[in-house]
């Protein structure tokens, strides 16, 4: 999945799916550092997506705040 198509539902199924796998003893040791590069590569991606929102929310609340006034 590429960044640019990646989505936030999208990104942490797939971490989902990787916890799930790891849990289950599922992935073999040779493909266990892709997947752990893989994860950290979707963790940031989230933390980046949820940090947007948060500042679009605080922008839009502002905004309202203003116009209020």
């Amino acid at each position: 999945m590429s960044k640019e198509k990646m989505n936030y539902e999208a990104a942490i199924t797939e971490l989902e799916q990787i916890v799930n796998e790891i849990e289950e003893g599922d992935i073999s040791v040779d493909d266990l550092s892709t997947k752990i590069k893989r994860s950290s590569v979707l963790i940031k991606f989230c933390k980046q997506k949820l940090k947007s929102t948060e500042e679009d929310v605080d922008e839009i609340l502002r905004e309202m705040n203003q116009a209020e006034a």
